[in-house]
């Protein structure tokens, strides 16, 4: 035999006795986590403000009301 040339193995099954089969461990995908694309305390941050400005802009038209009852005579 040359070095080119590799021995044939026939495969062979028992007709009697235990086969053995070892299972390989697989990689197991999982669903991908979805991420917030805005913090919670960020979201928070945002909130407080937008209630800041409404709240300045409700005093302001408060204060233009006033403004206009009392200027009627």
């Amino acid at each position: 035999m040359s070095k080119d040339q590799t021995p044939v193995l026939k495969d062979f099954i028992p007709n009697s006795g235990m086969i053995y089969h070892e299972d390989l461990p697989q990689y197991i995908l999982c669903k991908p986590k979805l991420m917030p694309l805005k913090s919670v305390t960020l979201e928070k941050l945002e909130k407080m403000q937008k209630d800041a400005e409404d709240k300045l802009k409700q005093q302001r038209l408060e204060q233009i009301n006033e403004g206009n009852v009392n200027n009627v005579p």
